[in-house]
């Protein structure tokens, strides 16, 4: 007769077993795939990923529990900068545990966070090394920060002490400056913190022609949410963004990969504000320089052309003596020239005129002459085409409204024509 067992028994024996063949505490190494809290609990998602494939090849739970979990966490988050977030490579020091009623799983009893800064310090590193290869490392701080540097797009959470900060450093500069910031609004902390900085950094380069450089700050924030700042999307954004890109991220651990990559990092908001400040100041102190050595060289070159027009007034009776002098007798020679050139150009003149009048009288005679003989016979063919000398040899001619009539076929019955001859007319009437 087979032996059966009830799930509970079964699950007390596989108890029995894991407690006596793993009664130690074991180092593992494994990388979170989900991470949650509840009641003070820490629940974890442990997983391990084939290196060539990326694929899983073995997974486990893991617990720590509240009284562990409330020293380890402040200890890992104070010496990595961030809290325990799924993706995270982590060296836990585990012991097995199998509960009849939840199953098998890993309890957590101490965090090594030397590890995980070791493979943060590795991604960071990798980060570096594919900004430096794809060129845009340094792409950034090549930009010029422009020398009046007064509009400025500030990418921070709208709530943040460190935005207020900084306003009011701007607002309350000695020197009296006017800065114009329009805020663009971006989750500075937690998961959200690459995309929304992001986001942040399109609009801003949609409008990139209205603004002179881009800050980027945050203040009061814990220490544990910077991990968001040392993504390899958003340090490639900044490095390519066409303005200077100044952060004032606010905290004193190493830079973070941003701050790297920035044309300016500095340590807070205010600091932040400072530089802008002084690098207005220092435009300001270059203009005054300016000014000074312009006012310098245009008193030493006014007092040179005073001395200058000093000398010329000295000079100018003697040389306009010199030149009246001149100038009156190359007047006098052009009078005399004038005056000789005017006088042969007159006797030429008087000379050909006289030709002209020798000349005129015998062609205007012989002209009369021939134009008196045309006219004599225009009017010898006048005379000769008078119609009364027809009329006299007993030619007539006949008229029909007072037009001459030269065919009979023009005229009608009943027309009345009249009839002029030498001496006196007749009206008739065509029948």
């Amino acid at each position: 007769m087979r032996q059966q067992l009830t799930l509970y028994e079964l699950n007390t024996l596989v108890k029995e077993v894991v407690e006596t063949t793993l009664p130690n505490e074991y180092w593992v190494e494994a990388e979170l795939s989900e991470v949650r809290q509840q009641s003070g609990h820490c629940y974890m998602e442990l997983i391990q990923k084939d290196p060539f494939t990326n694929t899983p090849v073995a997974k486990a739970a893991a617990k720590c529990w509240r009284n562990t979990w409330a020293l380890a966490r402040p200890h890992f988050e104070h010496v990595t900068g961030q809290p325990l977030k799924a993706g995270m490579k982590v060296l836990l020091k585990v012991y097995a545990q199998f509960h009849e009623n939840y199953g098998f799983s890993w309890i957590v009893t101490d965090i090594d966070p030397t590890y995980t800064m070791g493979d943060m310090a590795r991604k960071r590193q990798e980060i570096i090394l594919q900004l430096k290869k794809q060129g845009v490392f340094d792409l950034n701080k090549q930009l010029p920060l422009p020398l009046f540097a007064q509009r400025i797009a500030v990418i921070s959470s709208q709530q943040a002490a460190g935005y207020g900060d900084f306003c009011q450093q701007l607002a309350n500069n000695q020197y009296g400056f006017q800065f114009e910031v329009m805020l663009f609004s971006a989750v500075m902390q937690g998961e959200r913190v690459e995309q929304s900085i992001i986001h942040a950094l399109d609009e801003i380069n949609l409008y990139a022609d209205h603004f002179d450089c881009v800050v980027i700050i945050r203040g009061g924030g814990a220490t544990s949410d910077l991990s968001g700042f040392d993504t390899l999307p958003l340090a490639e954004n900044v490095a390519n963004f066409p303005l200077p890109v100044i952060t004032g991220i606010g905290h004193d651990r190493d830079e973070s990969v941003i701050d790297m990559v920035a044309h300016t990092r500095v340590k807070t908001p205010t600091a932040a504000a400072a530089l802008l400040i002084d690098h207005l100041a220092q435009t300001l102190g270059r203009i005054d320089t300016a000014t000074e050595r312009i006012c310098k060289n245009v008193d030493s070159r006014m007092t040179m052309e005073h001395l200058r027009i000093d000398r010329l007034a000295r000079a100018i009776p003697v040389l306009f003596s010199l030149v009246k002098t001149r100038q009156e007798a190359h007047l006098d020679q052009l009078y005399t020239r004038l005056s000789t050139a005017s006088q042969r150009q007159i006797d030429a003149s008087s000379h050909r005129i006289s030709l002209l009048q020798q000349q005129l009288k015998p062609l205007a005679t012989a002209l009369l002459t021939g134009q008196q003989h045309r006219i004599n016979m225009l009017q010898q063919r006048v005379e000769a085409l008078d119609p009364t000398l027809l009329l006299k040899r007993g030619y007539s001619i006949t008229l029909h409204n007072g037009k001459a009539v030269t065919q009979a076929k023009t005229l009608q019955q009943g027309d009345e024509i009249e009839t002029i001859m030498a001496t006196g007319s007749i009206k008739s009437i065509v029948k």
